[in-house]
C-alpha cells in the first residue's frame, strides 16, 4: 500500500510530536539520551552495573500493526513500514528502537527469484498473514560427499536451482572444474547465450537494482534511528559494519551453530535428525567445513564510535532441550556452537545469541564461555533458573513472555516486571524485554513494561 500525502503529513506530525515529548519528559536532548542508552546496554551486556535496568522492544510486525499497516507493507511498501518503525520507537521510547527497520526482504525480489524457501504476506500469502520459512531437504543424503569435496559445484548446480525457480536452468552447466585444461569458458558460451540464461542475467540486474535501493534505505533508516536517540541493539553475524557488504564478503562474527545451518537450509530437521544416526561422521564433517569457511571470511571487529564492543546476533534453533539428548548435544551441537562463540569473542565482539526454545538443562554449558562476553537472550528458558546459574557469568536478556504482553493486563505486566527487576536484575547484568517477537502485543502492555522498568529499575 502506498502512503497518501495526507498520511505522510500525519506521520511527520507524529514523529515531531513524539520527539518533542521525549525531550520534554527527560529534560535532555536526543543525543544525550542516545549516549545514556548506549552505555546502559553496554554495561549490562558486560555484567557492569548500569544506572538502571535497560528495556528493549522488538518491532517488526508489531510496528506495522500499531500503525494500522498490513504485513505486506514490510515487503512491498518499505517507506510506510520505515515510518511505522520510527514512530513506534519514539512513542514507546525503550532503550533500543526495536531492532527492525525497513526490511531487506523485498517481495518483488522474492517474486523475481521464484523463491521456494519462503511464503510471505502479499506474495504467496494473504496480505496480513505472517512470513513463513519453508524447510526442505535441499541437499539429498547422498550429496554429502559432493558438498564436502566440491562445495561450489554443489551450491551452483544443485542447491540454488532447488531454492530459486529462476535458477532452475543451472544444472545444465557442467562442473566448472572441467574447464581446467579442458574446454574452457568458450565451451559453455552457448549455454550462457541461450534464452533461459539470458533471462537469468536480465532478471538479476533487476534484482540488484532493488537490493541496492533497499540497502540504501536501510542505511538511511539506521542513521535516522541514531539521530532520534536509539542505539542499535546488535549487528547480525556476517554483516559488514560500515559498508554495504556482499554475500561473499567478510563480516562481523562467524554465525551460530553450524548444525543449525545444515538443519535449517540444507537437510531440514527430519533429514538432519536421521543423519545423526545414519551418517554421523559426514554430518560432523559438514559442520566442521561450514565453520572453517566462516572463520576464513571473518574479520576483527572495530568498536563503535564510543568504544563499545559490538553485540553480534546469533539465532539458535535446534540445540534446545526438546530437540536432542544431552549426549547428542555434546556430540553434534555444542562443539561447533562453542567454537563459533569463542571465535566471535576473539574478533572483539560480545556474542549475543538468541537461545530459542528451552535451555533449562543446558545452562551449565555456558559457564565454559568467557565471563561477561556472552548474552543469554532467553526465549522460553526459566529466566529465574538462568539467573541462578548464569547470573554472575552472562548477561541475561528477555524475561517478558510475549503471550503475557498479548493477553495479560497492565497490572500483570507491572507485577511481572517488578519480579524480574528484583530477582533477575539483582547486581546488574540484565536487559528486560520480550522473550521473542512481540508481534501481537497490546500497545498498553508494552507501555506498561517500559514505564515499570523506568520507574522501578534504578540501581
Amino acid at each position: 500500500m502506498a502512503i497518501s500525502t495526507g498520511t505522510k503529513t500525519s506521520y511527520r506530525e507524529r514523529l515531531v510530536k513524539a520527539r518533542e515529548e521525549i525531550e520534554r519528559k527527560n529534560g535532555k536532548s536526543l543525543a544525550e539520551l542516545y549516549d545514556e542508552k548506549e552505555r546502559r546496554i553496554a554495561d549490562a551486556s558486560q555484567l557492569k552495573m548500569p544506572d538502571r535496568v535497560p528495556v528493549t522492544i522488538q518491532t517488526g510486525v508489531f510496528a506495522a500493526k500499531y500503525l494500522g499497516l498490513q504485513l505486506s507493507s514490510m515487503y512491498y511498501d518499505q517507506n510506510a513500514f520505515r515510518a511505522a518503525s520510527l514512530i513506534t520507537a519514539l512513542e514507546f521510547d525503550a532503550d533500543t528502537g526495536g531492532g527492525t527497520g525497513p526490511t531487506t526482504n523485498s517481495g518483488a525480489v522474492m517474486e523475481l527469484l521464484d523463491t521456494k524457501t519462503a511464503a510471505w504476506p502479499g506474495g504467496t500469502l494473504p496480505p496480513d498473514t505472517p512470513y513463513q520459512f519453508i524447510e526442505g531437504e535441499y541437499m539429498k543424503p547422498e550429496e554429502y560427499d559432493l558438498f564436502l569435496s566440491d562445495p561450489s559445484d554443489f551450491v551452483m548446480r544443485y542447491y540454488l536451482p532447488r531454492i530459486y525457480g529462476l535458477l532452475a536452468p543451472l544444472p545444465k552447466l557442467p562442473p566448472f572444474r572441467n574447464m581446467i585444461g579442458g574446454m574452457g569458458i568458450q565451451g559453455i558460451a552457448s549455454i550462457f547465450a541461450s534464452p533461459e540464461f539470458r533471462k537469468i542475467g536480465e532478471t538479476l540486474v533487476r534484482i540488484d537494482e532493488e537490493q541496492t535501493r533497499l540497502r540504501k534505505e536501510a542505511a538511511e533508516f539506521s542513521n535516522e534511528m541514531v539521530k532520534l536517540g536509539f542505539p542499535p541493539e546488535y549487528v547480525g553475524a556476517g554483516m559488514v559494519v560500515g559498508g554495504g557488504g556482499t554475500a561473499g564478503g567478510m563480516g562481523v562474527g562467524v554465525g551460530g551453530a553450524p548444525f543449525d545451518t545444515i538443519s535449517d537450509f540444507l537437510r531440514g530437521m527430519r533429514g538432519t535428525m536421521l543423519d545423526m544416526r545414519r551418517c554421523p561422521d559426514k554430518l560432523l564433517a559438514a559442520c566442521d567445513k561450514l565453520l572453517e569457511w566462516r572463520l576464513a571470511r571473518a574479520v576483527p571487529a572495530t568498536p563503535d564510535a564510543r568504544g563499545n564492543l559490538r553485540r553480534v546476533f546469533m539465532p539458535l534453533h535446534r540445540g534446545s532441550d526438546g530437540f536432542m539428548s544431552i549426549k547428542d548435544f555434546e556430540k553434534f551441537y555444542w562443539p561447533g556452537l562453542k567454537k563459533a562463540i569463542l571465535a566471535t569473542i576473539e574478533l572483539g565482539c560480545i556474542a549475543a545469541p538468541f537461545w530459542e526454545g528451552i535451555w533449562d538443562e543446558r545452562l551449565e554449558y555456558l559457564l565454559e564461555l568467557p565471563k561477561g562476553k556472552v548474552v543469554f537472550w532467553c526465549e522460553k528458558t526459566d529466566v529465574f533458573k538462568a539467573k541462578e546459574i548464569l547470573g554472575d557469568h552472562c548477561c541475561i536478556q528477555g524475561g517478558m513472555p510475549p503471550t503475557l504482553l498479548q493477553v495479560g493486563s497492565t497490572q500483570d505486566i507491572e507485577e511481572h516486571c517488578k519480579k524480574l527487576i528484583k530477582v533477575v536484575g539483582k547486581n546488574g547484568g540484565f536487559i528486560l524485554g520480550p522473550g521473542s517477537a512481540m508481534d501481537y502485543a497490546k500497545p498498553a502492555n508494552v507501555h506498561a513494561m517500559i514505564d515499570t522498568v523506568k520507574k522501578y529499575g534504578r540501581y
